[in-house]
């Protein structure tokens, strides 16, 4: 699939998802500062001591949300590029029972409070299905966050006639997941498949002969690790 120039695009530094959640906690957080400098004065140690921890927690806050620019700048054919940053936490073969209802390859990717937590879409293709589940809101590193969590399922069809599932999996602190993506639309590397606030994973379903190049344990970068190649069709 040729991809069109006009996909590839640089993200902002901060992600869009972030503009809310930065503007008011910078309000909260020199609000709360301002009261208790007043109730134990500002020339007070303690209220330095305080000053510097609200930066601490923002400047976490600010981290959360940056957006790195990343362009695969490899060929993209056949190949599943690391939808997010963050840790491989399983690769094994399993029983798909939602979609595809056979045996698939499942990597997963969990992500840190610390990691980026904007997600990408791994591979060219058209988007056959958005399904949105409600959930649980377990620690998402755990085998069953992937089915009994709150999440987004998402399936992409590669050109050359090869599906794959894509699940965005909520955590115990994650409370949204957005999917940018919609049915019958094409999709490509480089473009944002959606974002999940506060510490998640992200799974891959692949086919059973795809050649996996990652082990557990392993860290992804978003956009950039090569995760497997699909075989060809």
């Amino acid at each position: 699939m040729v991809k069109p120039l006009k996909k590839i695009r640089k993200n902002i530094r901060l992600h869009r998802e972030g503009t809310t959640t930065l503007i008011w906690g910078a309000v909260c957080l020199a609000a709360f500062c301002l009261l208790m400098g007043w109730a134990m004065g500002f020339s007070s140690p303690w209220f330095l001591g305080l000053v510097i921890a609200c930066a601490v927690v923002y400047l976490v806050m600010v981290n959360f949300f940056r957006c790195p620019i990343r362009l695969f700048t490899e060929d993209t054919d056949s190949v599943v590029i690391a939808p997010c940053d963050g840790r491989v936490v399983v690769v094994e073969e399993v029983e798909e029972n939602e979609y595809f209802h056979d045996r698939r390859i499942m990597v997963s990717i969990f992500m840190s409070l610390f990691n980026v937590h904007a997600n990408w879409v791994p591979v060219d293709g058209t988007v056959r299905s958005v399904n949105h589940q409600n959930g649980r809101f377990q620690a998402a590193w755990l085998p069953k966050a992937s089915t009994d969590n709150e999440r987004s399922t998402v399936i992409i069809e590669t050109p050359q006639g090869t599906q794959i599932l894509v699940r965005q999996v909520a955590g115990a602190v994650a409370r949204r997941i957005v999917t940018y993506v919609n049915p019958d639309e094409e999709c490509y590397i480089d473009e944002h498949l959606g974002f999940i606030k506060f510490g998640s994973r992200v799974d891959l379903y692949l086919p059973v002969d795809a050649d996996v190049k990652v082990h557990v344990g392993q860290r992804a970068t978003g956009n950039e690790t090569i995760i497997a190649h699909l075989a060809e069709q």
